[in-house]
């Protein structure tokens, strides 16, 4: 597998020169490859969400390095790190973040628009998309008139417009009662196995992160572990498992 993300001594501080000057990270060092499913979990003021943001390019280190495929962002302006954001990265937040005075099928569309796509192009695309995640009877619907997971798959549908290299998911489940929360990180799980997706899930649930190949634990901005998950427990790959069972 290529190497897709590489960080090496990542140090963000805020308040710089105050006297609550803090470090949010402290010396991160890691590495994730293409197609990897990866858990960042730890507890709310870990690091995690300002690890996210990082990743996301939504933010810069204080100090350190940080390459997405290879290319330094700390040395790209704004607006470069913007196409990126918006061609190679797939957002999935715990809030939504849907556009609400728009539709769903609109806010698919949406990053595509910003990527140039034409209107044709973009409409057919988006609704495909919202075919894939099982919302293409609800895609002229307004948020407001959608259920939260219903958002959630909307969300997931954006996520995948521009077709990116990662999936970026913070608290994907948060908002969602246990059924629903179930249903998209099954989404999750088809979008990694059967489309190769490099899936970054961000949360503070040892469950979740147990559902992963990869996790990574974050304490007071320092990774203090970053381990293989050899389970098996979780229900992809148990799917999976007991069905090599019976073929043998």
């Amino acid at each position: 597998m290529s190497k897709l993300i590489s960080a090496k001594n990542l140090v963000k501080t805020y308040f710089i020169g105050e006297e609550n000057e803090f470090n949010a990270l402290n010396d991160i060092d890691i590495e994730i490859n293409e197609h990897e499913f990866v858990a960042i979990v730890g507890q709310s003021g870990s690091g995690k969400s300002t690890l996210m943001n990082i990743i996301g390019a939504l933010d810069k280190p204080t100090k350190g390095e940080y390459l997405f495929q290879g290319v330094d962002f700390s040395k790209l302006s704004d607006t470069e790190l913007s196409t990126i954001r918006n061609k190679s990265i797939g957002f999935v937040f715990q809030t939504f973040n849907l556009v609400s005075r728009i539709s769903a099928l609109k806010n698919v569309e949406m990053p595509m628009l910003y990527a140039g796509v034409p209107a044709r192009e973009r409409k057919e695309r988006a609704i495909e998309l919202l075919k894939s995640v099982g919302m293409e009877a609800r895609m002229n619907h307004m948020p407001n008139e959608l259920s939260g997971g219903e958002k959630q798959r909307v969300a997931i549908a954006r996520a995948l417009a521009n077709d990116p290299e990662v999936i970026l998911a913070d608290e994907p489940t948060g908002a969602l009662d246990t059924k629903t929360g179930r249903l998209i990180m099954d989404i999750f799980h088809k979008l990694h196995d059967e489309q190769g997706k490099t899936i970054i899930l961000i949360t503070h649930s040892p469950e979740l992160a147990y559902e992963s190949e990869r996790i990574i634990s974050i304490s007071d901005g320092r990774v203090i572990s970053d381990e293989k998950n050899e389970s098996m427990s979780f229900p992809m790959k148990k799917k999976k498992k007991d069905k090599e069972e019976k073929v043998v």
